[in-house]
């Protein structure tokens, strides 16, 4: 008689297959910083578009071998660690903000809608009126992205409310 043994548990064969994965990621992560580096020393595009290439291919290659050397116990361990991670930053429905929280997550929510909205027109009204930084737009899409998490859980079902045509107003 066989004993079968739990495939998520770790065993002392995953735990060091769990380290090589994690390191082989960290591998595939930390060769993108080549590509601006490149960059920064003036390298030929041609050259960063290649490299780029280059890695994007064997970003693909090392995630199958990730996937093969961690095997079904060490990637479901990755899942639950990441998970555990991700959750905590996710934001939850239960929580209550207080009144000037969800002031400052509705401006953070409305002042990028508002501004990508009024900016063709202010570039042809007042032509040279703002700077066309990409650092600005991209402060916006932050504070939109940032806006969710000040706002909490509960904005999520307000704003899928929106989309739902039976969705009824209830006040608690």
């Amino acid at each position: 008689m066989e004993t079968v043994q739990d495939p998520l548990t770790p065993t002392p064969a995953a735990t060091w297959r769990f380290k090589v994965g994690v390191a082989i990621i960290c591998l595939m992560l930390g060769s993108w910083l080549m590509v601006p580096l490149a960059a920064a020393l003036d390298v030929p595009g041609s050259k960063v578009a290649a490299l780029t290439g280059v890695l994007f291919i064997s970003n693909k290659v090392l995630l199958l071998v990730v996937i093969a050397v961690m095997g079904k116990a060490g990637f479901a361990e990755l899942k639950r660690t990441i998970g555990r991670h991700v959750s905590g930053m996710l934001p939850t429905p239960v929580a209550e903000v207080s009144p000037l929280r969800h002031r400052v997550g509705v401006v953070m929510f409305c002042l990028p809608l508002l501004s990508s909205f009024l900016e063709p027109y202010f570039d042809n009204f007042w032509p040279g009126l703002r700077p066309n930084l990409w650092q600005m737009q991209m402060l916006g899409d932050l504070m939109f992205i940032g806006s969710f998490f000040v706002l909490g859980g509960n904005f999520w079902d307000k704003a899928h409310a929106l989309f739902v045509r039976t969705a009824k107003v209830v006040s608690v």
